[in-house]
């Protein structure tokens, strides 16, 4: 398949460039997060606290699943947390090319501090937990990514360019490989 996942960090921009890059290359816009609330007919904040955090990744895992019953090519934006399960890896492959929004946790704050709706910040000091789940979540974030775009002091017009000028690399890169046989690094991390 064809599509574009976007993982990353909460308020990394999954959400934003997923619109605008839908926009842009006239493709539908899924959110696993979205797509969750409408079939659970409550928000992420509600299904946490009613069904707990395992339940809520059980639930992402099973919409990947789903994502790769549809033929048509999307741009897909992910929860923070959903590359967090190792099962998750294979499928966000198996549905396109995985790009990491790469943020600081300075950047984050800066981003969602006032925020209520993201119920991994609801405690005493959101900044350290946001910097304890940034350090957790980079390494495996790294892992699943096919591509790292850095986010930090960009606008959105720069993030759209870059992205759209890396995955047109990509593609062209992909053309050849099927022109000529040579072996492509799934994993090349550019």
């Amino acid at each position: 398949m064809n599509n574009i996942i976007l993982i990353g960090f909460m308020g990394c921009g999954k959400s934003t460039v997923g619109f605008r890059l839908s926009y842009r290359l006239r493709r539908v816009l899924e959110d696993t997060d979205k797509l969750i609330e409408r079939k659970e007919g409550r928000s992420i904040r509600d299904i946490f606290a009613l069904k707990g955090e395992d339940a809520f990744r059980r639930m992402e895992t099973a919409c990947l699943r789903e994502l790769l019953l549809s033929q048509e090519e999307k741009i897909i934006a992910t929860g923070g947390g959903l590359p967090m399960r190792q099962e998750n890896h294979a499928l966000l492959k198996e549905l396109g090319t995985v790009v990491y929004l790469r943020i600081s946790a300075k950047s984050v704050w800066e981003r969602l501090k006032g925020d209520t709706s993201r119920p991994l910040l609801q405690c005493a000091e959101p900044l350290a937990r946001i910097e304890e789940l940034l350090e957790k979540r980079a390494p495996v974030y790294e892992a699943a990514a096919d591509m790292i775009l850095d986010v930090d002091g960009k606008d959105m017009e720069q993030v759209l360019t870059e992205l759209l000028d890396r995955i047109a690399e990509r593609e062209g890169e992909k053309d050849s490989f099927m022109k000529d046989g040579r072996h492509e690094n799934e994993n090349s991390g550019y």
